[in-house]
């Protein structure tokens, strides 16, 4: 009991006196994080919203796809990041692998498909409810998509949150693509893995407090924005 008493205290300290390598290991999982997040926003928000707007041969297929990769596993897509940019691969030349941006793409791949899912269903409602308002003043595929995705930013921006809470917990496909190499591709989740393996208690405590919060700060975000979304309707 006294030696988790004193990891915990160590943790604390770290954590108060901002300790140049956790506060180093943060801010990349953090840029790592939302650099993904924004893209799979630009991919997956007008990705759902066509889908819930236009009807074409093959939509059902790819409407059960992306429900069906929502639960993809990330050290699947980890292992198939890692073939697409090893030295054998069809993009080795670019030489991204076990650095950051090899991180980011693992990241976009297990994100898009959430928020592109979850957007389709946020906006096929919508869509119902606007659809002949929107055919009667003529507006283009375009303005209608644009529209329904402003219309819903509330419902939206929960949509984001949840991708940004799934990134910033993913271990396995980073450590696959990122090689957990320090002061380089080392974030959050791969130190707390690595340090509690070593016996670092301190550190993998003051990450995982710290992570622990972050996801506590997400889930209380989406729930004010759902409650402004619901006074604002009401």
């Amino acid at each position: 009991m006294t030696d988790v008493g004193g990891a915990f205290a160590a943790a604390a300290t770290l954590i108060l006196n901002l300790e140049s390598g956790l506060a180093e290991i943060v801010l990349l999982s953090l840029r790592i994080s939302l650099v993904a997040v924004a893209v799979a926003c630009i991919i997956g928000l007008p990705m759902g919203a066509a889908l819930a707007v236009f009807r074409f041969p093959g939509r059902k297929v790819i409407v059960v796809v992306l429900n069906a990769l929502m639960g993809l596993p990330p050290v699947v897509v980890g292992l198939i990041v890692y073939l697409a940019l090893s030295r054998s691969g069809p993009f080795g030349t670019l030489g991204l692998l076990f650095t950051p941006a090899a991180m980011i793409i693992a990241q976009v791949f297990l994100i898009t498909p959430i928020i592109a899912a979850l957007t389709r269903q946020s906006t096929e409602d919508l869509w119902n409810e606007y659809s002949e308002h929107l055919r009667s003043i003529g507006s283009s595929p375009m303005q209608t998509v644009s529209t329904l995705l402003w219309d819903d930013r509330f419902s939206l921006i929960t949509t984001v949150l949840a991708g940004f809470g799934r990134a910033s917990a993913e271990v396995g496909a980073v450590m696959i693509v990122g090689g957990n190499i320090d002061h380089l591709t080392r974030v959050m989740t791969t130190s707390i893995a690595l340090e509690t393996s070593k016996g670092d208690l301190a550190l993998a405590l003051g990450l995982g407090i710290i992570l622990l919060v972050l996801a506590l700060s997400v889930n209380a975000a989406a729930f004010l924005v759902n409650e402004a979304a619901m006074k604002r309707h009401g």
